[in-house]
Formats: structure tokens, sequence, C-alpha cells
């Protein structure tokens, strides 16, 4: 898939926002990628989701994960383009874990999919749970990498669309220096 797609697939479902925006990460942003808002159109997120797996193709796989909230419908949706098992993690009294009954095997193959990647957070908080099962991550599937800088999963890492947003340091914001309210749309601490 062309980025001319993907960039026209987010413009019709609003996923690019304006405004003034506390990430997850703690940083401050005059723009926010709300990828739930693609999400919400099966065939879009289809598309996207076929088309994330395409890069993966060649990777073996034996289970997609996803952290909740973010994940959790990309991740299934790559699942089903790879016809592959797919759980999530969630947090628990602020630890990502696995809950539901979802298992992961010593030895599993993983790809951990996640709908947008900033600072790596949350997928280091799934590759915690990986290396408490014994399972292995074998890649890393995005919708969106706006990383400000390099992050080494140490395994191939891809995503549909790479896009440059500024984000600041709460204390450099040029936007709380306006006075501007700010919106917190992440779901980390949900």
């Amino acid at each position: 898939m062309k980025n001319e797609r993907v960039i026209e697939i987010f413009k019709t479902t609003g996923v690019l926002q304006e405004g003034h925006f506390k990430l997850s990460s703690g940083l401050h942003s005059n723009q926010y990628l709300q990828c739930a808002q693609v999400l919400q159109y099966p065939v879009y997120a289809q598309e996207l989701a076929e088309a994330l797996a395409e890069k993966f193709k060649d990777i073996e796989i034996d289970v997609v994960v996803g952290p909740a909230m973010g994940g959790v419908t990309l991740a299934y949706a790559v699942g089903l383009a790879l016809e592959k098992k797919t759980i999530f993690t969630e947090r628990e009294d602020g630890k990502m874990t696995l809950r539901r009954g979802f298992r992961l095997n010593k030895g599993d193959k993983v790809l951990v999919v996640d709908d947008v990647l900033t600072t790596g957070k949350s997928i280091n908080e799934v590759v915690e749970v990986l290396n408490q099962t014994g399972s292995e991550l074998v890649a890393v599937g995005t919708l969106v990498d706006r990383r400000s800088k390099e992050i080494n999963f140490e395994v191939p890492t891809e995503s549909m669309l790479k896009v440059d947003v500024k984000a600041y340091d709460p204390k450099e914001c040029p936007m709380c220096q306006e006075g501007l309210e700010i919106t917190k749309p992440g779901s980390r601490y949900l």
C-alpha cells in the first residue's frame, strides 16, 4: 500500500487532529493521531491490517499481541490477515499483563502490533510480558510511526506511515505558554 492511500484513508476517517494534546508519554503536541477513528470502519481497518500483515509475510509468527487499548482492534485485524491466534495485554494496577485467560507459551513467536509508535513504552511493556512467558518477540508493526528518536526493538519494525509530529516537554510547550486548554486523548491510565 502506498503512503498516499494511507493518508487518504486517514483524512477520510479523521485520524489527524489539531489542538493541544498531552500524549501518553507525558509530552505535549499540537497534533494527535487518533487511530481509533480509522479502526471504527472495518473495511478501512482490514485494508490497513492486510497491508501491514504483508510486511511480515516472510517471518514465522505464532501469535499476534496488541496492547490495550490502541492495539486491540488492529492486532485482531492483522491476526485475521495472517490467520494467527491473536490476544491482547492490558494494565492491571498500572502494570501490563495477560488477563482473561490469555496465555503465551514458551517459544511462541510473537508479532506485537500497536496503533501508534511514539516512545515505544507500550510495546516495551508488552515485551516484558513476553519475556516473563518465555515467548519470543519476532517483529513489531504499527499503523503510524511518529518517533522523534530511534527506538530499536532489535527485530523488524514496520509501519504503514511515518510522520513527523512535533512533541514538546511540558516545560517548553508553546501551547502551554499560550495558555491553550489541553486534551489527554490517550488510554495509558484508563
